[in-house]
């Protein structure tokens, strides 16, 4: 008999009418979850009507002032919702799934978009006819013309943009170098969450009055810069507020009507509740939680924050409040779960939506990054796991959802304990946590002019990356670029077979005639020089203007650098923060496994011409599987061969090296790194065959993870190459996303979890960034790919999120299937 994870077996329980125990136990949260598991999303246009109402009114005053102004606007009249049976006040949108709509990045194309959505292939939603009419006739006429993708593209000259765009327009990706700027606000982001709970908005209010107050009512910067921004912070302020309290009344207006008594209770001890948080300090757990509820949704309302919010680290700043009312025996640890699960309910309810098609290639499956951070170490650098570290990881093991993104932070003293335990959710099979070393990130983030106290106080944001509240201050989305397509532009001398005659890139010759590797390798690096220089070239342009296009008066009143300096957070350059910026490197593995088959194959043994391996890819291998399986017998990434290995290693450099140079000119940290979501599938619908063996328009490899199949030497292996092929002597190096794949049987038992806790440890001490797991049967995969109906809860992990197998392609399923299902660590 096979052997199943947890959840796999959970699973086929539930397929044979077996008794749910979890049901028994969480039957508030199940009962809020069968309101809306598995239901299309539909999208809520109020927030983008009233965001829009508010702007046609406020034009030509400061932006910030301007979005704040909007803000207020949206939270007097936006419909507020109580969800029923649950404990924790707030939703942005309609009941049930709902996504929203921001205007200011997709205006220009927001009519057409609308009425796509409903029938594209990744991450569907739909939107009701008199919906659709508002969209059309109200908001996207007033955005044209306006909207920031419109001065993008219309910024970027011929030679950038043709790399960049496949249309005038630039609504559609060439999928080559890719800018990921114009369908978010700002990428993955942290909240000083615990300023909130221990200040209130009340609080941060006062400040800027307070800094009004002392303004030189004759300086022209405190007049025309300074006391707009403060206004906006007060105006923010007020805005929530006033939204928390519009809910309180709600709450005691529906608790009048309630029969039930103990709905009754719990009703208007929300409706206390909501009147306090988060305007004031929160004094209990339950306050906690909902003062950072409303924090995280109306930080959604204001803007599209690329992965969502992320919930900072949980069980460091709500462990005083459990701690307390613990103590006081006010709260046990079921209580405690009961009002996360009605956190994570709501967390699940909220869809980012990507409109633009190309943000909805690059986050498949209704992708999702809150991630909730535990574990790692005070800012002091002691061990930092609690009591309600242990709980989220017991959260996550019986909670039937995919929300929230768990990510534990790993550090050379982690308690045996605290590892067990997040090898025996790991082995649970959901896909959670993902693991982020602090020996790799803590003393790359010193090294770059953090503290260590703020360094060991990082939180995990978006899919593989940190941020330090208080400190980081870039908020502009980076460069995709498609290394495999600079091989297959060197091979064909800047042209694609996609693309046929037209002239892509520059000229680096006529392979066929070089007659050494070191010729070719010199070609190869022209063409990935070539795409650098269009990535920053893009970053440029976009460091100058977002600022015209974005403001965050609610991000900014949270963070201590914008209030000292008086400064949005999306100014391009604030005194004393930290700009982390990256640019993704798409396909590691296919890139490093193709060039080392042509310099062993080619240059080396002369076993074949380099005109026979481009006629066997421009064939896609028909006739030709004989040159396929000679490439494919090369050295291999992944298998901590010194062959392949040092030209990651060396590839890797090229890109450390240049933003090491060219960072400076646009007073960043501009940092390689290889997380590329779901990207790397329509990244390789672009690229033809290649000289791996890789099919055409198939997945490119994903992240710092080894090619589909070729990952032979086990798990531990692949960490190594991961080692190999880092530069660690340059600090110009941000997240590596890596996928690795294990069977139940491998880590069944206490033997399996030593196991897995000793390649964790592993893991570590390499001082690698990220990993994650699927623990999965094969057969379960293929299984659901044919009968989604009965696998429709079947949770996998895809890019540093996990999602429903199957609201996933076929082509993502595919690669998810393919991917090496290791059978020992």
């Amino acid at each position: 008999m096979q052997c199943c994870s947890p959840h796999e077996q959970r699973l086929l329980d539930k397929i044979e009418g077996k008794e749910d125990i979890y049901r028994q136990n969480h039957a508030r949260v199940f009962k809020i979850l069968d309101t809306f598991d598995n239901v299309k999303p539909i999208i809520d246009v109020e927030r983008a009507r009233y965001f829009t109402e508010s702007m046609k009114e406020t034009e030509g005053e400061m932006l910030c002032l301007r979005w704040a102004k909007a803000m207020k606007h949206v939270a007097e009249n936006i419909t507020v919702y109580i969800d029923d049976d649950n404990l924790i006040c707030g939703r942005a949108g309609l009941p049930g799934r709902y996504g929203l709509l921001y205007p200011e990045l997709d205006g220009d194309f927001l009519d057409i978009a609308v009425k796509d959505l409903p029938n594209r292939v990744e991450s569907p939603f739909s939107i009701s006819p008199e919906d659709a009419k508002i969209v059309v006739e109200e908001i996207a006429p007033y955005w044209k013309g306006k909207t920031y993708h419109e001065a993008l593209n219309a910024a970027f000259p011929e030679d950038v943009h043709k790399l960049t765009y496949d249309d005038p327009e630039g609504l559609t990706s060439r999928f080559i170098v890719n800018e990921t700027s114009s369908f978010r606000s700002s990428i993955q982001w942290v909240h000083d969450f615990e300023k909130i709970l221990k200040r209130g908005f009340g609080g941060i209010r006062q400040e800027a009055l307070d800094k009004m107050e002392a303004l030189d009512p004759c300086s022209p910067v405190d007049n025309v810069e300074k006391k707009p921004f403060l206004e906006s912070i007060v105006t923010v302020c007020d805005a929530i507020i006033l939204w928390a309290r519009r809910h309180a009344k709600l709450a005691r207006k529906i608790a009048e009507q309630e029969t039930d008594m103990v709905r009754k209770a719990e009703l208007f001890k929300m409706a206390d509740i909501c009147e306090r948080v988060p305007e004031h300090p929160a004094r209990t757990f339950h306050e906690a939680v909902q003062s950072q509820w409303f924090t995280q949704m109306f930080s959604r309302i204001e803007q599209k924050t690329g992965t969502i919010v992320s919930n900072g680290r949980m069980d460091q700043y709500f462990y005083p409040f459990y701690k307390a009312d613990v103590e006081a025996g006010l709260l046990d640890d079921e209580q405690a779960l009961e009002l996360l699960e009605c956190l994570w309910v709501g967390m699940a309810q909220f869809i980012d939506l990507y409109v633009s098609p190309t943000g909805g290639a690059f986050n498949e499956g209704y992708a999702h990054w809150e991630a909730v951070t535990i574990g790692g170490q005070t800012p002091e650098g002691r061990d930092a796991t609690n009591d309600l570290t242990y709980l989220f990881l017991k959260s996550k093991r019986e909670f039937p959802l995919h929300y929230p993104d768990l990510a534990a932070r790993i550090h050379s003293r982690s308690p045996e304990r605290y590892l067990a335990d997040v090898a025996e959710t790991i082995k649970d099979g959901s896909g959670f946590p993902k693991l982020i070393n602090d020996e790799e990130i803590v003393p790359i983030y010193v090294s770059k002019g953090a503290t260590f106290e703020e360094a060991y106080d990082y939180a995990v944001s978006g899919c593989t990356e940190a941020r330090m509240p208080n400190r980081d201050t870039y908020t502009s989305g980076g460069a995709y670029i498609n290394f495999v397509a600079a091989l297959e532009m060197t091979l064909k001398n800047g042209k694609m077979q996609k693309h046929g005659d037209e002239q892509l890139s520059i000229q680096t010759g006529d392979v066929t005639k070089m007659e050494t590797w070191d010729e070719f390798w010199d070609a190869y690096v022209k063409q990935h020089t070539h795409f650098l220089k269009t990535a920053f070239h893009q970053q440029y342009t976009i460091n100058k203007l977002r600022a015209q296009h974005f403001a965050h008066p609610l991000g900014s009143a949270m963070h201590d650098l914008c209030m000292k300096h008086c400064l949005d957070l999306h100014t391009t350059d604030i005194p004393e923060g930290i700009n982390l910026g990256y640019f993704e490197h798409m396909g590691l593995g296919t890139l490093v496994d193709s060039l080392s088959a042509i310099k062993k194959f080619v240059f080396e043994e002369k076993k074949i011409t380099l005109k026979e391996v481009i006629e066997a890819c421009e064939c896609n291998f028909e006739g030709k599987e004989d040159v396929r399986q000679l490439l494919m017998s090369a050295p291999c990434y992944g298998n901590n061969e010194p062959y392949a290995d040092e030209i990651g290693q060396k590839i890797d450099e090229l890109n450390v090296l240049f933003g090491q140079k060219y960072s400076k000119e646009m007073n960043m940290h501009n940092d390689i790194r290889y997380v590329p979501f779901t990207s790397h599938v329509p990244f390789g619908k672009v690229v033809g065959a290649t000289p791996n063996g890789r099919y055409a328009w198939t997945a490119l490899s994903d992240g710092s993870s080894a090619s589909h199949g070729s990952d032979k030497n086990g798990p531990t292996s692949i960490l190594m190459s991961n080692y190999n092929t880092k530069n660690y002597g340059h600090r110009d190096r941000a997240a590596r996303m890596l996928n690795i794949k294990f069977t139940p049987k491998c880590l069944e038992g206490e033997e399996g979890t030593e196991k897995l806790v000793s390649f964790i440890r592993t893991f570590c001490d390499l001082k690698l960034w990220h990993v994650q797991f699927n623990v999965i049967n094969k057969d379960t995969l293929i299984a659901a790919q044919k009968d989604p109906d009965k696998y429709k809860n079947l949770i996998v992990r895809i890019a540093g999120y996990s999602a429903y197998f199957v609201d996933l392609s076929p082509d993502l399923q595919n690669d998810l299937i393919m991917r090496t299902a290791h059978e020992s660590v």
